[in-house]
């Protein structure tokens, strides 16, 4: 049975009145598989914009691109800009062939589409393990870190903290809880962030005064007879040369869009949220508004980050190996603790707690959403594949002990970002992504437009991807990034092949390995593919899925029922008190949740919204270009 027909067998039927959003999250949303992991798909477009934004804006986000402003310029700005080019194919493309494919998650697509089960597990692992690496144990370090310079608290305390609390309302509340959520602390982190803009802004003497004060902005103690302590002289431009550029121009626009096609448009943490939209049109605004938003980090996290080395160049700007251990625990260089810097010595008392409030919010909000999601992957796509038998309830409650199992790794990878951190935390994110996500965009994108492409060339073109990703990331950590003064003497593949570039050359690998396999090999039938393909997503012919399991139901007889207080306790948190019904059958292939009608006056204000966004996208572009 696939997920979606899990999920619309558990959907209450019939009822004459649908709960108010306020009512979603503590009723029907948190009883139901459909309810936790889509939000019972009810959401309007602009708290799934709000969560677009808050999901992917997390602490590390702060930390990371506030840091990288303050050591290399507005380049890193570019990251969040281009986004608005993905964020609408994911609208316009991506959500239309998901919807009308009828899936939950993304390794069920794949399964849908390709056939086979070992594609399906091998994405739902390598998800778990990308969001344990680039995602949670980052956005833990960077808001403890944060914690740790504004309070004083043990690092290790406030992590506890932080993620116990993150992890209790995740259980308890579903999916809807964590896009209201995330709605309201969009509201909190824009707010906050933007104080402390126009008050740091004010100190250097608005932009004119960013632009002479930065240029000059040099540590006191630097290492003989080297430049690396001057700021860059291309920092005030978003394109820099191809090859000597710290962000080369050609990486930023192709390389980039690679890690930003899997982060936007085949990631399960953004994806689901479009997929909870109450129709497409609910979907394409909540990309647009999240479009929107993403132009803002520029403005209240980057250039803060650029204006926190011009304040305090001593620190942040630090280049002497003994001075950053001194400063910041880390030899090759402090341009972390930009943004923390900024707050403790800039902000008044009160707006201070305001500005930890917006830290704690952009954490549990990245947090909730990877919580949320890859409990999602876990369940639906591994554990209900192990046990196709398995009851309603006991999804819901693996569900939630997954998201417990979770908090417990992150703790115990701390240590090891602490250690691995190069200097720049955003660095760090983006290259992991680089060395494993390409694949994986390459085979979405062949899924969606090339029908010829099968489950044999998919498959390998995942795995000789993964082999090559991962052997340049041994080979990233095995070296390390030469401080200030010393010789670089890492191999040329490293010090050479900028990886923004290695994305690049990763993703045209993939392609070809999946189309010479998928040529070499017989093809997919057409009647497997309609509504899988971009080309096919309106088809109304009757599809013959590729993965057909036995529809199988558990008699009421055998389901788990509460006796003892404390195990009505329990299943009271989980939100699984009322009569939950086995897992049964139900056809969908014409639900009204697979339609990808739209009413004319909603599509096109879409459409003229987004062509708005991307025309002010190219402005900005040429603008600091």
């Amino acid at each position: 049975m696939s997920s979606l027909s899990l999920l619309q067998a558990a959907a209450p039927q019939g009822s004459p009145r649908q709960p108010l959003p306020a009512q979603s999250s503590a009723r029907a949303n948190r009883s139901t598989v459909r309810g936790y992991f889509l939000a019972g798909r009810s959401m309007t477009w602009w708290p799934i914009g709000a969560s677009l934004m808050s999901s992917n804006v997390g602490s590390g986000l702060f930390i990371g691109l506030a840091g990288t402003g303050a050591a290399g310029g507005i380049a890193v700005g570019g990251f969040e800009w281009n986004a608005a080019w993905v964020l609408v194919a994911l609208g316009w493309i991506f959500i239309p062939v998901y919807i009308s494919a009828g899936v939950v998650t993304m390794p069920e697509y794949l399964a849908k589409r390709f056939g086979g089960q070992r594609i399906r597990i091998y994405m739902s692992v390598l998800s778990l393990i990308l969001y344990v690496f680039t995602k949670i144990s980052t956005d833990i370090f960077s808001g403890a870190m944060f914690i740790q310079m504004s309070l004083g608290w043990d690092l290790y305390l406030s992590t506890g903290v932080l993620l116990l609390v993150t992890a209790a309302y995740t259980v308890a509340g579903g999916l809807t809880a964590v896009i209201y959520t995330d709605a309201f602390q969009t509201l909190i982190m824009v707010g906050g962030a933007f104080a402390l803009m126009f008050i740091a802004f004010s100190k250097v003497g608005w932009y004119e005064g960013l632009v002479e004060s930065y240029m000059s902005a040099a540590p006191s103690m630097t290492v003989a007879n080297t430049t690396c302590h001057l700021p860059r002289r291309d920092a005030f431009h978003l394109f820099r040369d191809p090859v000597s550029g710290d962000l080369p121009w050609p990486g930023l626009v192709f390389g980039l869009t690679v890690l930003a096609t899997w982060v936007w448009c085949a990631d399960q943490v953004i994806v689901q949220r479009s997929l909870s939209a109450k129709s497409l049109s609910h979907a394409k605004g909540g990309s647009v508004l999240g479009g929107y938003l993403k132009l803002l980090p520029m403005f209240f996290v980057v250039m803060p980050g650029m204006i926190s080395r011009s304040l305090f160049p001593d620190e942040v700007a630090c280049v002497d190996p003994a001075v950053c251990q001194i400063v910041c625990g880390a030899s090759v260089g402090c341009s972390n603790i930009a943004y923390p810097k900024l707050v403790v010595e800039l902000m008044p008392v009160g707006l201070r707690g305001l500005m930890l409030a917006v830290m704690l919010a952009a954490l549990m909000s990245s947090l909730t959403s990877i919580f949320n999601s890859s409990s999602t992957l876990f369940t639906l796509d591994l554990y209900h594949k192990a046990r196709p038998t398995a009851s309603e309830r006991e999804l819901m409650v693996v569900g939630r002990v997954f998201i417990l199992v979770l908090v417990c790794v992150s703790l115990l990878w701390i240590p090891v970002i602490q250690t691995a951190n190069s200097g720049q935390l955003f660095d760090y994110i983006q290259s992991v992504t680089s060395f494993l996500a390409p694949p994986i965009t390459a085979v979405f994108l062949m899924a969606v437009f090339w029908p010829r492409a099968n489950e044999q060339g998919a498959f390998w073109g995942l795995m000789v991807g993964l082999v090559v990703g991962l052997s340049r990331m041994v080979l990233e950590f095995s070296y390390e990034t030469p401080s200030c003064g010393q010789p670089d003497g890492r191999p040329a593949v490293l010090a050479d092949v900028h990886y923004l570039y290695f994305a690049l050359i990763l993703l045209v690998l993939t392609f070809l390995i999946i189309a010479a396999v998928s040529w070499a090999t017989s093809p997919i039938p057409k009647e497997h593919l309609y509504r899988l393909t971009w080309w096919s997503r309106h088809s109304r012919e009757p599809r013959i899925d590729l993965t057909q399991h036995p529809k199988t139901s558990v008699p009421a007889s055998l389901l788990p029922q509460p006796g003892s207080c404390w195990r009505r306790g329990v299943l009271r948190l989980c939100g699984l008190t009322g009569d939950i019904s086995a897992s049964g059958p139900l056809d969908v292939e014409h639900s009204e949740l697979n339609s990808l009608q739209e009413e004319p006056l909603w599509r096109r204000v879409c459409d003229v919204n987004a062509l708005l966004l991307l025309a002010v996208n190219v402005f900005l572009w040429g603008y600091f270009a």
